[in-house]
């Protein structure tokens, strides 16, 4: 879950009428703390992914989504409790929307990964909120830097047609479905977030998710009934990619502006390559970095807010 959070308020006062900031110190270390989550989030989500990855061999992508969709929604519904009967035709509708975007991203996602590297896979996936960025802003900058990012998935793909060790054509599409999932994902959540207040939607929306792909990965799903070696894994991946990115984000947003978060986001891309070369023994080459980097660049670029001017000067001098 991605959200967009306030900025964290302080309370300045001072005797003689200047303002003046008495916990700069609090201040500064719940933004430290939150910094960490932020960072714990994503690591936790990789992190999570690669253990899916053990499963795929056994379950297949579509069983592994469908696992993790279920655990998440299973526990979402017993901490939540969402009351739903007072809903209106508006919000199921956008809870609804919400869901099958949320079940079509994981499924398309764990699809690539299956096939090409987590790092890859999660820098062509960061093509769909640039590209939302750059069609939602009416700056050209943000436009520019979209155009930049995708030259570097461009180059990932080069480099992938022409090396040894080819990208396969399959997961870098499933990939690029997977960025149009994100961008749409942005989009339902928020809608959802407004019409639903809480995490009630959240919690309804992780079970139309998992209602959705069932048909792709139930029978997957229920070799793990047949193996329980499996049980540690298939909880390790719905907790690491789940409950904990959930639940550090939902506390890291209380404290961070906007910008910040997402100029911590961005950071995923290189995250990804790091886990996918540390956990899966997965190869990492110059044009890999290069490519995760120029996202990362481009992400951070179009989270910026252009300065605002200096007011000018009045050129009469004081009255």
């Amino acid at each position: 879950q991605r959200y967009l959070g306030a900025p964290v308020e302080s309370h300045c006062a001072s005797p003689d009428g200047k303002e003046e900031c008495v916990s700069h110190n609090a201040i500064r270390s719940n933004s430290m703390a939150a910094v960490a989550m932020v960072l714990g989030s994503c690591t936790s989500l990789q992190i999570g992914a690669a253990f899916a990855m053990q499963l795929f061999p056994i379950m297949g992508a579509p069983g592994v989504t469908f696992l993790r969709l279920f655990i998440a929604a299973v526990t979402m519904g017993l901490v939540v409790r969402p009351k739903v009967r007072g809903w209106t035709g508006r919000q199921w509708r956008a809870v609804l929307l919400f869901g099958a975007v949320l079940g079509g991203m994981n499924l398309v996602f764990y699809s690539a990964i299956a096939r090409i590297d987590l790092g890859a896979a999660v820098t062509i996936q960061f093509l769909g909120p640039l590209t939302l960025a750059a069609i939602l802003s009416k700056r050209g900058r943000e436009k520019i830097w979209a155009v930049i990012a995708f030259l570097g998935i461009v180059a990932l793909g080069y480099e992938g047609f022409i090396s040894a060790d080819r990208l396969d054509p399959v997961g870098v599409l499933y990939a690029l479905i997977a960025a149009a999932f994100w961008a749409a994902y942005i989009l339902a959540s928020s809608r959802a977030g407004r019409e639903v207040p809480g995490f009630s939607g959240l919690a309804v929306a992780f079970m139309v998710g998992a209602a959705i792909v069932a048909p792709f990965g139930l029978s997957g799903a229920a070799k793990l009934v047949t193996d329980t070696s499996l049980i540690p894994i298939a909880l390790g991946t719905a907790l690491m990619a789940s409950v904990i990115p959930f639940s550090l984000e939902t506390a890291a947003l209380r404290r961070l502006t906007p910008a910040t978060f997402g100029v911590l986001l961005s950071l995923e891309p290189v995250i990804a390559t790091t886990v996918g070369v540390l956990l899966l023994s997965q190869e990492i080459t110059v044009v890999k970095v290069v490519a995760a980097v120029i996202v990362v660049c481009a992400s951070i670029a179009s989270v910026q807010k252009p300065a605002e001017p200096a007011p000018l000067a009045d050129p009469t001098g004081p009255a």
